[in-house]
C-alpha cells in the first residue's frame, strides 16, 4: 500500500505551518473593529487584534528585533524573527501625554524574546487623563499573509492571539 501511496501522492495534504503572535497583554482580546480610531478599527495599518488591558505591561508578542521604540513608549514596532512587522500601541492618542505615566524597557535596535518586557504604563493614571487605554497590535505587512486567524476572550501574556499563513 506505501507504494501506491508514494507513487500516486494519496494520504494527507499537508498544510503549510502557521507562524504564531502571542498576547503582548493581560486581559481581554477583542476584535480590531472595536477600535474608536479608524485608522486601527478600519485596518488602515492591517489586520490585527486589540486588547483591553488589565494590567499596565507590554511584552513581546514574540521573537523580534526592536524596530522603533517611541520615545514617549507609547508605541513599539517590532519586526517578528519570521517576518511580521508588528506594530503595539497602548492606548488611543497616548502621543499626547508625552511619556508620561509609560516607562520603556527596550529599545531600538534591541533583540527580543518572547516575553521579554518591552513597556510599563499606568492604566489607572492613564484613563483618569482621559484616555482610552485599549491596546491594538497590528500586522503592517498584512497583505505579505493570504490567512490571519484572529482568538479573542480572556488573555494572559503568552496566550495565542495571532496565526498568520503565507
Amino acid at each position: 500500500m506505501g507504494f501506491f501511496k508514494n507513487l500516486f501522492g494519496g494520504g494527507e495534504a499537508k498544510t503549510p505551518a502557521l507562524d504564531a503572535v502571542y498576547a503582548p497583554v493581560a486581559g481581554e482580546a477583542v476584535p480590531i473593529s472595536e477600535v474608536s480610531d479608524p485608522t486601527f478599527g478600519e485596518e488602515i495599518l492591517g489586520k490585527g487584534i486589540a486588547f483591553r488591558p488589565a494590567e499596565g505591561k507590554v511584552f513581546a508578542p514574540c521573537d523580534a528585533s526592536v524596530d522603533l521604540m517611541f520615545d514617549t513608549g507609547h508605541a513599539v514596532s517590532l519586526v517578528a524573527d519570521f517576518g511580521a512587522e508588528i506594530l503595539i500601541h497602548v492606548g488611543l492618542d497616548t502621543v499626547n501625554l508625552k511619556g508620561e505615566h509609560f516607562t520603556i524597557h527596550a529599545k531600538t535596535g534591541d533583540k527580543v524574546k518572547k516575553g521579554d518586557l518591552l513597556i510599563e504604563f499606568d492604566v489607572a493614571a492613564i484613563s483618569a487623563a482621559g484616555y482610552d487605554v485599549i491596546t491594538p497590535l497590528v500586522i503592517c505587512n498584512t497583505p505579505d499573509y493570504t490567512t490571519v486567524n484572529v482568538h479573542t476572550g480572556p488573555v494572559a501574556p503568552g496566550d495565542l492571539v495571532l496565526e498568520l499563513g503565507k
